[in-house]
């Protein structure tokens, strides 16, 4: 004869456990790059690559970074991350020297090379900084969605 379980009438507290770090970039990761893409379009969603020039809707293309993402203090920079298709991005590398040289035409000279130092510096973000700026992007990418007419 099996048992029942004893069940106990007092409610139970569900607790939810604040995400992980990781966690928290992963999703600061995917904001981020929405709105990154979004900045650069047009209305209708259509975007152009940064370093090859080709046009597509901003979901087919991809955020490129100049420096790597490996690098906090860069991940989440605004100059160092720029739309680009997936052939430039993945399969050539990132095309790093005409990404640079772009950086360098559209924010001044020395940008490229004011990315490259500012990556070298060790940043870690706390758990509150990250909720904030996901909260920020999350904000900013709702009103261009809205403004761009895309969905």
């Amino acid at each position: 004869m099996a048992r029942k379980k004893a069940v106990s009438k007092k409610t139970k507290r569900i607790t939810k456990k604040p995400k992980t770090i990781v966690q928290l970039k992963k999703i600061l990761d995917a904001v981020f790059s929405e709105y990154i893409r979004l900045r650069a379009a047009k209305v209708g969603g259509d975007v152009t690559c940064f370093t090859c020039g080709d046009t597509e809707y901003f979901r087919k293309m991809q955020c490129g970074h100049f420096q790597s993402r490996r690098y906090l203090k860069t991940r989440w920079d605004e100059q160092n991350c720029q739309v680009q298709c997936p052939k430039c991005n993945i399969f050539n590398q990132g095309e790093q020297y005409i990404f640079g040289t772009s950086l360098d035409l559209l924010y001044g000279k020395g940008t490229a090379i004011g990315l490259y130092t500012k990556s070298r510096e060790l940043k870690r973000f706390s758990r509150d900084e990250l909720e904030k700026l996901i909260e920020h992007y999350d904000k900013i990418v709702e009103k261009l969605k809205k403004d761009l007419n895309v969905l």
